[in-house]
Order: structure tokens, then C-alpha cells, then sequence
């Protein structure tokens, strides 16, 4: 199995139980997450050696998410110890027309704060095969953004292979400075993965008539811009996961790739949502995984779009799937029956 390598922030989420209201209710259910984090339990799920690298403060809240992390055999060896505090974030989940919502307290976290003096990353990536990235860590603060261009340079002077995902965060940072950091960052990058509103908003591509809010998809649209994204970026791979939102609580969902030469649009799933959030950190692991494994570009889109539509029908952040389950759901059975 291949030794991958993630970096971003693990948070402290805490959610209202059900489907109330933060109005309405009196106690928060907890369970720790982050986009980085959450793709590297994902791969160790699948039996990758997967390495989470952070900081987190040195108390009992930073020990309870390293906690949650081990707990899934995720390697927390390079997480840094010190800075102020874990971020938070609050989550209302949504039902039918009426829309999750989140709020962040994530100012002045320790990741925001570290500086690449705290990671020795030499050691990080010896006999590394992968290292994935999103672009909610660039956003936290500018300190971050260099870290993570440090982390990438490194993993670099290694030929290193690097995925993205571009997760755009209108809560974090504008479009204009996304794209003025994220078009940078996008030198080292091998695999670019995102959305319809991540490519418009962090790279400036928008894919034809395509619109976001409605779930409204245009696939040539989509094979265009991943043209010019590969022609601007030199991509290897450019993937975009496609979610057709009926309402909160239905989704269609497909993805689509392309390897500068090829165009695949995935098989679609119709979900019922029990749990959206994670569901693109599921499909990122899967797809690395995917490509890890050896599986040709449409096999591994098909197990990332199967891996993470199984996800939203998990509670919490983290893709608890197996392979068994993955594979089974790929071959056609999405039955749902009781397994006896």
C-alpha cells in the first residue's frame, strides 16, 4: 500500500441535534473533522499508510482530535503541538428546500499561526507516493498560505505526485484573493479536483451554462474549461465532482474527469442525504485511492463517485466505507438490503 501524505486543519464540530435549529436547541452533538483530515481517514480506511499533518494545541482538546484521528489508524507522527486553540465550527443540517448552515470559529487556531520551522519536512515526505491539499488551508491566514507552499516545494523536490481540492470558502476568503494565491499554488499540482463553483471561483474557469445553485449541468461545458485548465496548468488529471441539488436532502450525483486527451462522465446516483458534509473529501480519497491502487482514470472516478455517495449517508465527517462496500455498490448493487 502506498504512504500518503496530508496537510490542512482538523476543527472541533459541533452539530444540533437532528435537524434542529441553533435557535432550538440546548446541547451540540461533537465529533472532529477537516477537509484534509477527512481524506486521510478515508485512505487508511482503504489500507493506504496515511499520515495527517497539522497542529493543534497542546491540551486535552488537541489529545481528543489526535484521538479521533488514531482511531481510524490515521498517522498523526508530524502533528505539531503548541498555538493557541482547535477551531470550531457549527453545523444546522438542512432538510428539503431549507439549506444547511455553517458557522466558523477558527480564528487564531494553531495551524492558522505555524510556521514551516514546525514541520520538518524532509522527513514528512521520505518514501512518500501522494500528498494532498485543499484550498480551505491556504485560506485560513496568509501564514498558512506560505506553509502550504513550503509543504508544496518540498513535496516537489521529491516528485512527489500532488491532488487539490480547490473547496472554495466564501466565509474564508474572496474569489480574488483565492485566485491570486490558489493560481500560484497550482504549479505543483499533478491532480486538480473541485466543483463547478470551486473552478469558476478559485481558477476563474466557469463551465458553460452550468449553474451551481440549481444543480443545472452542462458536461461540454465542463470538457472545455478542463482544456484550458490543463493547457493553462499542465494538469495531469482534472476531475469535478457534479451534484444536482434537488433540495437538501436530494442530490444527484456524478463526476467527471479528464487526462488531457479523454473525457469520462461517471455513472449517477440518486442520495438521500443524511450527512452531506465530507461527501467531496470522501470522493477525493476514493479517487486517490482509485489511482493508487493502479485503476485506470474511469474505474477510479467510478469507486471515488460510489465512495462518496455511500458517505452521505454516514453522520459526521468521516467516510467509515470499506473497500468491500465500495466495490459492492461500483457492481451495481445499491440495493440497500440487509446484510444477514
Amino acid at each position: 500500500m502506498a504512504k500518503v501524505i496530508t496537510m490542512g486543519e482538523i476543527m472541533l464540530r459541533l452539530s444540533t441535534p437532528g435537524y434542529q435549529k441553533f435557535i432550538q436547541s440546548d446541547s451540540f452533538d461533537v465529533c472532529y473533522g477537516g477537509g484534509e483530515a477527512n481524506v486521510a481517514v478515508s485512505l487508511a480506511n482503504y489500507g493506504h499508510e496515511a499520515y495527517f499533518v497539522t497542529k493543534v494545541p497542546k491540551n486535552p482538546i488537541g489529545d481528543s482530535a489526535i484521538a479521533a484521528l488514531r482511531k481510524y489508524n490515521v498517522n498523526c507522527e508530524f502533528v505539531a503541538r503548541g498555538g493557541e486553540r482547535l477551531g470550531i465550527y457549527f453545523l444546522e443540517t438542512g432538510a428539503s428546500m431549507r439549506a444547511s448552515n455553517v458557522v466558523y470559529d477558527r480564528a487564531h487556531a494553531s495551524i492558522a499561526e505555524a510556521d514551516p520551522s514546525d514541520f520538518d519536512f524532509d522527513a514528512i515526505f521520505d518514501g512518500a507516493d501522494w500528498f494532498h491539499f485543499t484550498g480551505i488551508t491556504p485560506a485560513i491566514s496568509d501564514k498558512a498560505a506560505l506553509l502550504t507552499e513550503e509543504a508544496l516545494k518540498a513535496a516537489k523536490r521529491k516528485n512527489i505526485m500532488v491532488s487539490v481540492d480547490l473547496n472554495f470558502r466564501k466565509k474564508l476568503w474572496s474569489s480574488e484573493k483565492a485566485q491570486r494565491i490558489m493560481s500560484n499554488l497550482m504549479q505543483y499540482v499533478d491532480v486538480c479536483i473541485g466543483n463547478e463553483e470551486d473552478a469558476e471561483k478559485v481558477l476563474g474557469f466557469k463551465p458553460g451554462k452550468t449553474d451551481v445553485t440549481s444543480g443545472e449541468l452542462e458536461l461540454s461545458g465542463y470538457q472545455d474549461i478542463f482544456e484550458q485548465m490543463v493547457k493553462k496548468f499542465n494538469f495531469k488529471y482534472v476531475v469535478s465532482s457534479l451534484r444536482e441539488s434537488y433540495s437538501a436532502s436530494d442530490n444527484g450525483w456524478s463526476a467527471c474527469i479528464y487526462d488531457g486527451s479523454n473525457f469520462y462522465h461517471s455513472r449517477k446516483y440518486n442520495i438521500r442525504i443524511v450527512d452531506r458534509v465530507g461527501g467531496g473529501d470522501a470522493f477525493a480519497g476514493g479517487l486517490i485511492c482509485g489511482l493508487l491502487d493502479g485503476k485506470d482514470m474511469e474505474q477510479a472516478l467510478e469507486f471515488a463517485v460510489a465512495a462518496s455517495a455511500l458517505k452521505h449517508t454516514i453522520p459526521g465527517d468521516f467516510n467509515l466505507v470499506s473497500r468491500a462496500e465500495v466495490d459492492t455498490l461500483v457492481g451495481g448493487d445499491a440495493s440497500g438490503r440487509v446484510q444477514r
